[in-house]
């Protein structure tokens, strides 16, 4: 962790935020619409999701309205404020993981996710791990491929587990049993689908790619980062 400073422009994000704003300029910071130094969430971690992949790189600054936002530090508000026009509030990079299909390629911060695009019908697929193959044609809803950050989020709800680095791998509801895994930040994931109809998506991004029999995804760990400011507060 780091500690950012000169960071004076503040673009405010989120519903009912006429407060956030008169806060920022209570603070002697400057309230933009454009150019920020800094990108202010205020709401849960849909939103955050949302920032990055519109301004990403620029450093975020989440602010949680909602029990919903894991990765949203509860700071009150104008003492968050005031740390960050002293400069004293911690800086976190995360990377965020990418996928490419059909020559297109999907960042997201928290997880990539292959998924049956018919409620009705499985997927089956199969998965090689840096060209090795992984065990037999899989049946299920799918496959999160997730960063240390996304951990929290759909991972979780499918493992009920963490993990502290590498880029975690969860099968979704297949109907044999299969352990997640947790590979190093090297890893390449090739998943071939081999019948559909399927999609892959990147966080909360509503652009997905459609995947067909014999489609395959190539799912590795992005050398973009993101820059989170205070989650060392409220955790």
């Amino acid at each position: 962790m780091a500690t950012r400073t000169m960071n004076r422009r503040i673009l405010v994000l989120g519903r009912d935020t006429a407060n956030v704003v008169a806060a920022v300029q209570e603070c002697g910071l400057e309230s933009v619409r454009e150019r920020p130094d800094v990108v202010l969430t205020w709401g849960g971690d849909g939103l955050l999701l949302g920032s990055e992949r519109e301004w990403p790189g620029v450093p975020k600054l989440p602010l949680r309205n909602s029990r919903h936002g894991k990765r949203c530090g509860p700071h009150e508000l104008r003492d968050a404020l005031r740390r960050l026009s002293a400069g004293s509030l911690s800086e976190t990079r995360w990377r965020k993981v990418r996928a490419e299909a059909h020559g297109e390629t999907l960042v997201g911060l928290n997880d990539i996710i292959v998924h049956n695009s018919r409620p009705t019908s499985s997927v089956r697929y199969r998965v090689w791990i840096d060209d090795r193959e992984f065990g037999d044609e899989i049946l299920g809803d799918g496959v999160v491929a997730a960063t240390v950050f996304g951990s929290t989020a759909y991972y979780r709800s499918i493992t009920h587990s963490l993990f502290q680095a590498g880029i975690g791998l969860a099968f979704n509801n297949s109907t044999e049993p299969l352990d997640h895994l947790v590979l190093p930040e090297e890893t390449v994931i090739r998943i071939r689908i081999t019948r559909g109809p399927a999609l892959v998506c990147a966080d909360n991004d509503p652009n997905v790619i459609p995947l067909e029999e014999g489609d395959e995804v190539v799912i590795e760990l992005s050398d973009e980062e993101a820059v989170i400011l205070g989650l060392d507060s409220g955790q």
